[in-house]
C-alpha cells in the first residue's frame, strides 16, 4: 500500500444555498480543482460522498453528471453512501484508490441539499436510516440522543450546563469560520432555556439542516510535490460498524465502533493520543462529541463534560475540538460533513485556518453514521 497525500481542499459556503446538489458539487470540486492546479481530465478516479440526492431532489446518477460537469471525463465515477457519514466513508475508498495503485489521481466531492425541504420532511429522510423494528415505531435519532443524554448525565452524574458548554464552544469557533451556516455567539443562558426537543436536549444540543459541499484532491505521497510545496498525510484511517438496532447494545453510552476504529487508525498512523493536536468531531447533537472524546481515548468514561466545562477543549484548550464549529455551527450537509472535517484539519495543519488557526501538526477526524451505527475515523498530519 503506497503513502497517501491530500494536496487539495474547498468547501463550500455552507446554509441555505440556491441551486441544487449538482450545482454545490460542481463548485466545491471546480474550487478544489483550481486549488491543486490540475486539469480535470488528470483525474483519474471521482468519488461522491452522498446520502439521498435521490429521496430530497429525486435526482440520481450525480458522479456521472458531476464528471461531465467538471470535464473529468473519462474517469471511472462512483457514489459513496454510507448515512451521515457517508463523506469519511467517501475519504476512505478515495484513500483506498490511491493507496492500492489503482489511482494516481482521485478526487472526492461530498455534498447534500436539503434545506429546500421542511424540518420535518429532511428528519424523515434522516430517520429511515434507522432499524425497520425502530423505525416502525416512530423513533428518530433526536430521540435515540435525548435518551442517551439522560442516561449519561445521570449514570454520571453530569451537570445539563455540560452539555451547554459543547453548543456555546462551537458557536463560538464558527464565528471565524466564513463558511459556517452560524456564525454567532450564543450564552449558555441561552442554551440552558432554548425550546425542548427531546428532554433533555434542546434546540441548540441539535445541528441544523444545511446545504453545501466539500472536496479533497488525494495522490501518492511521493508525487505530492509535484501539486504542491505542503500538504498532508493520511497516516491512518479505519471503519467499524456497531449494532443497527441501538437498543441491543450493552452500554448506550459507549460507542463500541467509534473506540474500534480509533484504535485501528491509531494503530496505522504510529500516533498514539499525545501527538494530537487538532480534532474534529461528529457533534450531531452535543452528547456525541463526549461520547466520542470517551469512545476514542482522549477522555475517561463518564469524564468528557469535565473537558467541556473547564475549557480543555476550547480552541486554546489542550485538545482544541470543532475549530471549524461543527456540525452544531458549520453545518451538517448529510454527504459533506465528513469530507469538511478533514478540510477543516487539513488547513490547520498547513497553518491555513486564518482566525482559527491552533498550533497542530497531526489531527483526528471522527465521522458518525446514525447513532453510532457506521464510523470512519483518519488520523493525518503536516508534510514539507
Amino acid at each position: 500500500m503506497r503513502d497517501v497525500a491530500i494536496v487539495g481542499a474547498s468547501m463550500t459556503r455552507f446554509g441555505v444555498r440556491d441551486g441544487w446538489v449538482m450545482d454545490l458539487l460542481a463548485e466545491a470540486g471546480g474550487d478544489c480543482i483550481a486549488d491543486t492546479g490540475i486539469g480535470p481530465d488528470d483525474i483519474e478516479h471521482l468519488y461522491v460522498s452522498n446520502m439521498a440526492s435521490g429521496e430530497f431532489e429525486g435526482q440520481t446518477g450525480v458522479p456521472n453528471a458531476l464528471a461531465h460537469d467538471l470535464g473529468a471525463i473519462p474517469a471511472y465515477t462512483q457514489r459513496v453512501d454510507q448515512t451521515s457519514s457517508s463523506g469519511a466513508a467517501g475519504i476512505y475508498a478515495a484513500w483506498q484508490s490511491v493507496a492500492s495503485g489503482a489511482s494516481d489521481l482521485t478526487l472526492l466531492v461530498g455534498g447534500e441539499k436539503m434545506t429546500h425541504r421542511t424540518t420535518g420532511q429532511a428528519t424523515d429522510v434522516i430517520a429511515s436510516l434507522t432499524h425497520p423494528a425502530e423505525y416502525k415505531h416512530g423513533v428518530t435519532l433526536p430521540s435515540f440522543a435525548g435518551l442517551t443524554a439522560r442516561h449519561y448525565l445521570d449514570r454520571y452524574d453530569a451537570p445539563r450546563e455540560a452539555l451547554g458548554h459543547v453548543a456555546v464552544k462551537n458557536h463560538r469557533n464558527g464565528v471565524d469560520n466564513p463558511n459556517a451556516q452560524f456564525r454567532k455567539e450564543i450564552t449558555l443562558e441561552t442554551a440552558l432555556s432554548s425550546p425542548m426537543v427531546a428532554d433533555p436536549l434542546r434546540l441548540y444540543d441539535f445541528c441544523p439542516v444545511t446545504d453545501g459541499a466539500a472536496a479533497l484532491a488525494m495522490v501518492p505521497a511521493e508525487h505530492a510535490h509535484s501539486y504542491a510545496d505542503t500538504f498532508a498525510r493520511v497516516t491512518g484511517i479505519a471503519g467499524a460498524t456497531d449494532t443497527h438496532v441501538v437498543h441491543e447494545r450493552a452500554d448506550p453510552t459507549h460507542m463500541g465502533a467509534v473506540a474500534e476504529s480509533g484504535r485501528e487508525a491509531f494503530g496505522m498512523s504510529g500516533h498514539d493520543h499525545a501527538d494530537v493536536d487538532v480534532v474534529e468531531l461528529h457533534d450531531m447533537f452535543t452528547i456525541l462529541e463526549l461520547m466520542q472524546l470517551e469512545a476514542l481515548g482522549f477522555e475517561e468514561p463518564g469524564e468528557a463534560w469535565e473537558a467541556a466545562m473547564d475549557g480543555r477543549t476550547a480552541r486554546d484548550g489542550e485538545l482544541p475540538v470543532n475549530t471549524s464549529g461543527g456540525l452544531k455551527s458549520k453545518g451538517h450537509p448529510l454527504g459533506a460533513s465528513g469530507v469538511a472535517q478533514v478540510v477543516e484539519v487539513y488547513g490547520q495543519l498547513l497553518d491555513e485556518a486564518g482566525d482559527r488557526q491552533v498550533d497542530a501538526d497531526v489531527g483526528l477526524t471522527c465521522n458518525v453514521g446514525g447513532f453510532g451505527n457506521c464510523v470512519i475515523t483518519t488520523v493525518m498530519e503536516a508534510s514539507a
